[in-house]
C-alpha cells in the first residue's frame, strides 16, 4: 500500500508502472492528489478556527472573575466560542470523509513491478529437462480411482472438495512432512497457525481488497478462513521491531487453504486440478528493502532443490506484469508437468511484495544508524500438495503399481502403491 506522499513525490513512477500492470483506473491518481488538496484546505481552516477559539477560551478565562462588569462581552465571546466549536467539529468530520475517501481508492492500487518483470508474457526460465512421453498414460483422476486413492466430497460438501484414502492419505501426509522438514532443514522456524482470522488479517496481506469475494466468511463471528498460510504467518508479526542483524527472518507452516474460486470450470477444476479446500506448505522471509531480493532468490532456489529431488518434469516461469498478484512486485510460477493430461500445474510461486504489506501491518526494521525501515515480505509455496500429488502419481505410474519417489520412502514405507483391490 502506497502514501499519497510517495505517489506525488514518484508520480511518474507510480504511473508507468501502473501502465505496466494494465492497471485501468489511472483517473484516481489525480482524484487522490484533488482529495489531498481538499484535505489541506480543510485542515487550514481548522486551525483557523482553533486559533481563534484558543483567543477567544483565554479571554473568557482572563476575565471569569470580572463577570459583573464585562457580562455582555464575556457572553457574546462564549456564544462565538460555541460556535467555533461547531464549525471545528464540522470541519473534523469533513476530514474525516476526506480521509477514508482518499484510503478507499489508496487501497485499490496493486504494487509496482520490478524492472526484471516482462511487460506482456510470462518468461520461459527454466525446464528440467524435455518431455518424452511414448504412451498414453492415466490421468491422476483415473490412477486415484484405479488405486483407491482419493475420492470426490460431493455428497458431503460439492464439488470442489476430496477425500483422501488410505495409502492416498499416506502419500500427501509423506508430502507435506517432507516439504516441512525440507523448509526447517534450510532454517525455516515451524508455526502452527489458525485456519480462521479477521478482516484485519486479511487487509494487511492484501487479501482485501483484491480478492474479498474467492474468501470464505463466517458471518456470525466475522472471520475469515485462509486461503493461504501467507496471511496468519506473515500477520504474526504485525506492528514488530525487527533488529537488522536478526534479518532475514524465515518461517514456514502447513495449513489447510479455502478458496471460493468462482468462475471455475471444467477440466481446470476436474480431479486435483483447483479444489476449495487443498493443503499447502508455505514458507515466508521478512528481510530489509536492500537485502529483500536476495532473499528471493533463496527462495527460488530452495523450492527449486525440492522440486528438482522429485526427479519429474518442472519449469520456473517469470510472471508478466500484466499478470502479477496484487500485492506482488516479481512473481516467480514453478510448474509441474501433468503427463496424463498433457498440461502444466502451478505447484509454488514465490513473490516479492516489497514493502507493500509492511506498509499495512506495521512491520519495521531498525537499522544500525537507528533510524526505522519498513521491512520487505516474501512468500512462496513448497509446496501446493494436490497437484503435485497429482503430477507425481503420474509421471510414476506403472500398470500394475505406482512407484514412491526415492525422497518419500522413508516417509511413505513403502516404495510401491498397489492396486488395493487385487
Amino acid at each position: 500500500m502506497f502514501t499519497t506522499y510517495f505517489i506525488k513525490k514518484y508520480k511518474k513512477k507510480v504511473i508507468l508502472g501502473l501502465i505496466k500492470r494494465n492497471f485501468s483506473k489511472l483517473n484516481i491518481i489525480d482524484y487522490i492528489f484533488k482529495l489531498e488538496k481538499e484535505k489541506f484546505n480543510q485542515i487550514v481552516i481548522k486551525k483557523y478556527f482553533m486559533a481563534k477559539l484558543k483567543k477567544i477560551s483565554f479571554f473568557i478565562r482572563s476575565n471569569i472573575n470580572k463577570k459583573s462588569l464585562l457580562i455582555k462581552i464575556i457572553k457574546k465571546a462564549e456564544c462565538k466560542a460555541t460556535i467555533y466549536k461547531q464549525k471545528i467539529k464540522l470541519l473534523e468530520a469533513i476530514l474525516k470523509v476526506l480521509s477514508k475517501k482518499i484510503f478507499n481508492i489508496l487501497i485499490q492500487i496493486p504494487n509496482l513491478p520490478y524492472k526484471k518483470v516482462p511487460l506482456k508474457k510470462d518468461l520461459l526460465i527454466y525446464q528440467n529437462f524435455q518431455l518424452a512421453y511414448k504412451k498414453k498414460l492415466l490421468t491422476h483422476w483415473e490412477l486415484g480411482k484405479k488405486f483407491n486413492l482419493f475420492n470426490f466430497a460431493n455428497h458431503l460438501a460439492g464439488s470442489g472438495f476430496n477425500i483422501y484414502i488410505d495409502q492416498g492419505a499416506k502419500l500427501q501426509r509423506s508430502l507435506i512432512q517432507y516439504c516441512l522438514d525440507q523448509n526447517i532443514n534450510a532454517g525455516y522456524m515451524e508455526y502452527v497457525l489458525p485456519f480462521l482470522v479477521n478482516k484485519n488479517s486479511m487487509f494487511g496481506t492484501g487479501q482485501f481488497p483484491d480478492k474479498k469475494k474467492q474468501m470464505y466468511f463466517l458471518e456470525k463471528d466475522k472471520l475469515y478462513l485462509i486461503p493461504t498460510a501467507e496471511v496468519p504467518l506473515i500477520n504474526v508479526f504485525r506492528r514488530s521491531l525487527f533488529k537488522i542483524n536478526d534479518l532475514p527472518f524465515k518461517a514456514t507452516s502447513f495449513t489447510s487453504c479455502f478458496r471460493r474460486e468462482a468462475g471455475s470450470y471444467g477440466l481446470k477444476v476436474k480431479g486435483l486440478n483447483r479444489l476449495h479446500q487443498f493443503d499447502k506448505v508455505e514458507i515466508i522471509e521478512i528481510n530489509s528493502d536492500n537485502n529483500s531480493y536476495k532473499s528471493f532468490n533463496d527462495m527460488v532456489r530452495h523450492v527449486k532443490k525440492i522440486l528438482s529431488s522429485f526427479n519429474i518434469p518442472f519449469r520456473i516461469i517469470n510472471i508478466s506484469a500484466k499478470s502479477l498478484g496484487f500485492t506482488s512486485a516479481l512473481t516467480y510460477d514453478f510448474e509441474v508437468f501433468s503427463p496424463g493430461q498433457n498440461k502444466w500445474l502451478e505447484v509454488s510461486s514465490v513473490s516479492n511484495c516489497t514493502n507493500f504489506q509492511s506498509h499495512r501491518m506495521g512491520i519495521k526494521f531498525i537499522n544500525n544508524d537507528g533510524n526505522k525501515y519498513f521491512c520487505h515480505t516474501l512468500n512462496g509455496s513448497s509446496l501446493a500438495i494436490p497437484r503435485l500429488l497429482a503430477a507425481l502419481i503420474e509421471n510414476y505410474q506403472f500398470s500394475e503399481y505406482i512407484q514412491i519417489p526415492k525422497v518419500l520412502i522413508n516417509y511413505f514405507m513403502e516404495n510401491k502403491i498397489y492396486d488395493t483391490y487385487v
